[in-house]
């Protein structure tokens, strides 16, 4: 590929993880109002549904990725990428025009079985890049993810106050134009000679994980990583009902909060973390960054005021120099040739924390809010997840003491 046509593609892939992320975040802000509209429930009874939709989005993601990856070997990124736009597409279609609850599940799972954008998009960004250049051009992924979690869960407040469907609608359409632009614009980067047939064994969802282990040193980094996705599920599944209940936000205050949200993971991502991880080193920079996120979901549990959790989510946020700084310390333990296995393996266990994480957080919510609970708190996901955080800390200090292999 020449060197224009290169950047081109570069720009495409960049816009298409854009629009993806964008589309994800439009929604989150209306889907309570759309969830109680469709099961004529209240917010608590809502938060139950959501769990179970993002469990089934999940759940599909972890059993087909594998399979769509290897499908990307053996067809070409660019057909696999078209068919995953496609589904989101489908997906948004079917929550705009939802008669009941049911016919969220079936847009999830199809968005679920499609949804390897970022996979295929991963492995397109490999192609077409040299060696050298690889990792800058990875950091793209990071940066679309920032940029569009600012934009998408605003702009989807902002449509959600005049209809709870407009931005399913603005979504759907976003991806649609997403994929026509792909179809007539974006060439394929993976040539014949270097295709392979495709290997169903290959394919099993569950062989990334059984591969950790071989990694005696850094299995308990792996169980502290899995902890953290899994506590970081309070905030990510439980959000949008907690502040809607307990501070009565609307549509827009939700997603101006989940900008900031964007806003701060960027800065913390994109420009804290060169800075505090070398000063602290690898294994303080994963306790602190543990510490400051287990005390940002206590704070958010007990808030009292709206304004309060705009402030808590500083601290929240900063405790995101754990996650790189654990898998840093995790890939300076394992060999060169088994770099993306162990890439593999941990995304699969954030697949599986992204399947049970949700139902944990929503159906505590549930609990703590319905009428009849023992005692009213809806905050109790953030205490469950400050606890996760506090027991990954334990872990990973844990695998410290006994880890052999010198992190450099």
């Amino acid at each position: 590929m020449h060197k224009p046509k290169k950047q081109a593609a570069l720009g495409f892939i960049f816009a298409t993880l854009l629009i993806d992320v964008i589309g994800l975040g439009i929604i989150i802000p209306v889907i309570p109002k759309l969830i109680e509209h469709l099961i004529k429930g209240d917010i608590s009874d809502a938060s139950s549904y959501a769990g179970w939709l993002t469990a089934a989005y999940a759940g599909m993601q972890f059993l087909f990725a594998p399979l769509i990856g290897n499908l990307s070997d053996k067809f070409g990124r660019r057909p696999v990428l078209l068919f995953s736009l496609l589904g989101f597409s489908v997906d948004y279609l079917f929550s705009a025009f939802a008669p009941t609850i049911w016919w969220l599940f079936v847009g999830r799972i199809i968005a679920g079985i499609t949804g390897a954008s970022f996979t295929t998009a991963s492995a397109y960004i490999a192609d077409i890049s040299e060696p050298e250049k690889r990792a800058q051009n990875f950091g793209m992924i990071g940066v679309a993810f920032g940029v569009g979690f600012i934009i998408g869960p605003v702009l989807g407040g902002i449509l959600g106050k005049y209809d709870v469907h407009y931005p399913f609608i603005a979504a759907a359409g976003l991806a649609f134009i997403n994929a026509a632009y792909g179809y007539f614009i974006l060439p394929e980067s993976l040539p014949v000679e270097n295709r392979r047939p495709l290997d169903l064994k290959r394919a099993n969802p569950f062989g990334s994980v059984i591969q950790l282990k071989k990694y005696k040193s850094v299995i308990g980094l792996a169980a502290s990583l899995f902890l953290v996705y899994f506590a970081a599920q309070a905030v990510q599944s439980v959000w949008t009902f907690y502040t809607m209940d307990k501070f009565h936000w609307n549509e827009d205050w939700v997603g101006y909060s989940l900008g900031f949200v964007g806003l701060m993971v960027a800065i913390v991502q994109g420009g804290l973390i060169r800075v505090i991880l070398p000063k602290l080193g690898p294994e303080r920079s994963i306790w602190v960054g543990l510490l400051l996120y287990a005390g940002g979901l206590l704070l958010f549990a007990f808030a009292s005021k709206g304004w309060m959790m705009f402030a808590f989510l500083v601290p929240y946020c900063l405790g995101g120099i754990a996650g790189p700084a654990i898998q840093g310390y995790m890939s300076n333990s394992v060999p060169a040739n088994e770099q993306g296995e162990l890439q593999g393996s941990l995304t699969s266990l954030m697949s599986i924390s992204s399947i049970f994480g949700p139902l944990v957080m929503t159906e505590s919510f549930y609990y703590f809010t319905k009428p009849n609970s023992l005692f009213q708190f809806p905050g109790a996901p953030f205490v469950i997840g400050a606890l996760l955080m506090l027991l990954s800390a334990l872990l990973a200090v844990r695998s410290f003491k006994k880890n052999i292999i010198p992190a450099v």
